[in-house]
């Protein structure tokens, strides 16, 4: 009956109002900061390393995964360097750059190279650096450095690539997602922070690697 029709769904308001941008509907970033303990530390951590479990910080950090997806994840460094992070952090959620993993290498049984393998970003480990010369410490054995999306961003050491599979990004011209180059945010978003990267090297250069010290 003419009395009782109804207006025409084109005029619903929702069919004409635009789609929420991404950003709109994208958790916002969030972290938290917490004093580390040596049960945080499993593997990681022995008597004699260079600071202690008072010394560091954990640090629940969001991220974006490859698939693009929001995640949260762990990371242990010092204290002295967790606002920083914090911030580093911040930044690249916004622009939301792609990490693999972000687990403290205890998930990997305090081993450098299953970490890297499975392109987890960490940071501290108390262990020896990965260098020529005498031994020495890693800087990620203060909690002051760390290493992003290993397999992405390779260390090429004494013709060595770390780990094996970042031989297919050995070509840094053909930029990808989730690796570090010179303009990109992930570099500017460290050195911003005061961190240098290992990328810059001439020699021996170590993609993954931002530091405090440039070591």
């Amino acid at each position: 009956m003419a009395g009782t029709t109804s207006a025409p769904a084109a005029t619903a308001p929702t069919s004409t109002a635009p789609s929420p941008s991404p950003s709109e509907t994208a958790p916002p970033f969030a972290a938290t900061v917490t004093d580390a303990t040596a049960a945080d530390l499993p593997r990681s951590w022995r008597a004699g390393c260079p600071v202690g479990p008072d010394k560091l910080a954990v640090l629940r950090l969001g991220y974006w995964d490859f698939d693009g997806r929001p995640r949260t994840g762990t990371l242990i460094a010092h204290r002295d360097v967790a606002a920083g992070l914090v911030t580093v952090f911040g930044t690249l959620y916004r622009e939301r750059f792609p990490i693999r993993r972000l687990e403290p290498v205890d998930a990997y049984d305090g081993s450098d190279d299953a970490s890297m393998a499975a392109d987890n970003t960490s940071a501290f480990n108390c262990r020896r650096a990965v260098a020529g010369g005498a031994p020495s410490w890693s800087e990620h054995a203060y909690g002051r450095a760390i290493d992003v999306n290993p397999v992405e961003n390779p260390y090429l050491f004494d013709r060595r690539v770390l780990p094996p599979a970042g031989s297919a990004y050995l070509d840094r011209a053909n930029r990808r997602p989730g690796m570090a180059v010179p303009d990109g945010i992930l570099v500017t978003a460290f050195a911003a922070a005061g961190w240098s990267w290992g990328g810059a090297r001439r020699s021996n250069p170590d993609y993954q690697h931002f530091s405090t010290s440039g070591k």
